[in-house]
């Protein structure tokens, strides 16, 4: 906890100063963030720091292996779904993008099982991607990881479609769904082409 609060205090001495009149900009006027970023809450993934981003910029979504849920207005708490509904209802973001990563934990829980301690919330949160995994390991990948996290992000996309009010916006125009895949090892992004390839950001 104390680096925690160190790091508040850096922030103050000097990031607080940098930024001060940004934020007190947002903080009258309320945010209006140009994309909607659902990625891993892996701690080594950080969107902001990758894609260069202000205060202000992107509305984040994390969760375990950067699942998007499919489309269940059953009156249940859905944290996903609520953030989505946020960003795309009443922020009006005009990008989506469905972020995965390379070592992606939940994904090797979703190829190998769960650990030990992760089977009250993790595993049935990675059924989702069972189709995913079913997938990737269909065509007998060599690095099967890696194809389940680039067919996780693709099941993400497919589900986003299922929310009526994404697909109404897709489909005028309003609203871009992307994919997307970082190795925190290289710090190369690859995008989900629309021939269903990753391919580096040149």
């Amino acid at each position: 906890m104390q680096s925690l609060l160190d790091g508040y205090r850096r922030f103050r001495a000097t990031g607080w100063r940098e930024h001060a009149a940004e934020l007190a900009t947002l903080a009258r006027d309320g945010q209006k963030p140009a994309a909607l970023i659902i990625a891993c809450a892996d701690s080594r993934i950080d969107p902001n720091m990758i894609f260069g981003a202000a205060p202000g910029d992107l509305f984040v979504v994390r969760n375990v292996a950067n699942l998007v849920p499919g489309f269940a207005p059953d009156r249940l708490a859905h944290a996903t779904s609520a953030a989505l509904e946020f960003a795309v209802r009443v922020l009006e973001v005009a990008n989506v993008v469905v972020m995965g990563h390379a070592g992606c934990g939940g994904i090797r829980a979703l190829l190998e099982g769960p650990p030990e301690n992760g089977a009250d919330f993790l595993e049935p949160w990675m059924r989702i991607a069972e189709s995913a995994r079913n997938r990737a390991l269909a065509y007998g990948p060599a690095d099967k990881q890696t194809a389940c996290e680039q067919e996780a992000v693709k099941l993400s996309l497919g589900n986003l479609m299922t929310f009526p009010w994404i697909a109404e916006r897709v489909t005028a125009g309003r609203l871009a769904l992307h994919g997307m895949s970082f190795d925190i090892a290289t710090g190369e992004l690859t995008v989900l082409e629309s021939d269903g390839v990753f391919r580096p950001v040149g």
